[in-house]
């Protein structure tokens, strides 16, 4: 499990408004955590495009297996065990998980 992959996780049980049910996400923890700890800090996608500031939408292509255009929703944080992870879909480009990174940074500081 390394930085920018996308995988199909178990995201129940959950509160509130945090997303829930089987669906893509991204890592965006660094691969000596991902590697060492059984946990990976990941972002949730969604197929409902709402264009939120600091959030990536992402077109649906070979490399990122996903079906259909999605937006990575960067204050959707939520740290996984990797039990949760249960297949390996696609990957993301690097200019991607830069972006994703700039968007933490926008969610973290307003």
């Amino acid at each position: 499990m390394k930085q920018g992959e996308i995988w199909l996780a178990g995201l129940n049980p959950v509160k509130g408004s945090e997303q829930k049910g089987f669906r893509p996400v991204v890592i965006i923890s660094g691969n000596a955590m991902n590697d060492h700890l059984g946990i990976s800090i990941v972002c949730s996608l969604t197929t409902k495009i709402k264009n939120y500031a600091g959030c990536l939408v992402v077109e649906a292509n070979e490399a990122n297996g996903l079906p259909q255009k999605s937006e990575v929703i960067t204050f959707q944080i939520r740290t996984l065990a990797h039990e949760r992870l249960s297949r390996k879909i696609g990957v993301l480009t690097k200019e991607e998980v830069g972006w994703i990174k700039r968007g933490l940074m926008e969610v973290l500081t307003y």
